[in-house]
Parts: structure tokens; C-alpha cells; sequence
């Protein structure tokens, strides 16, 4: 299965989000943090089995940058 997730530096270490899931992890290196997304992701879909089918019916169309005109708050 393929997953897409997204990726950031955040006070000294690299935290990823998958996109669809919401399971995120972090890591020292990217490297790391893709190899910890990898094994949440095995632990999330163990845990709730019936996901797999609902993920394999999602298209993935493409990413895109979003820019505000100024911040909320």
C-alpha cells in the first residue's frame, strides 16, 4: 500500500503526518521518521483492519501549497 504524508522540521527533529490517517511520528533524520511512519502505520492498520479496504479507494490527485493572507488569531 501507498501512503502519503507530509513532512516538517520542528525544533531540532523531523515530524511526519500521514495524510489520510493522521498518524505521525518524528525521527532525528528523515530517514528515521519515515522508517517510525512505516511502523505506526503497520501498528494503526493492525489495529483497525477495516481502514485497508476504505484507503485502497482513495485517489490521490496531487499536493498543493496553500497561502493565507495573514494568520488566525
Amino acid at each position: 500500500m501507498n501512503f502519503h504524508a507530509v513532512i516538517w522540521e520542528e525544533e531540532g527533529v523531523y515530524v511526519i503526518r500521514e495524510v489520510f490517517t493522521g498518524v505521525t511520528t518524528q525521527g532525528e533524520t528523515i530517514e528515521e521518521a519515515i522508517e517510525n511512519l512505516r511502523e505506526a502505520l503497520e501498528l494503526y492498520l493492525e489495529e483497525f483492519p477495516e481502514l485497508k479496504d476504505e484507503l485502497k479507494n482513495i485517489t490521490f490527485v496531487g499536493d498543493i501549497n496553500v497561502q493565507i493572507a495573514k494568520a488566525l488569531g
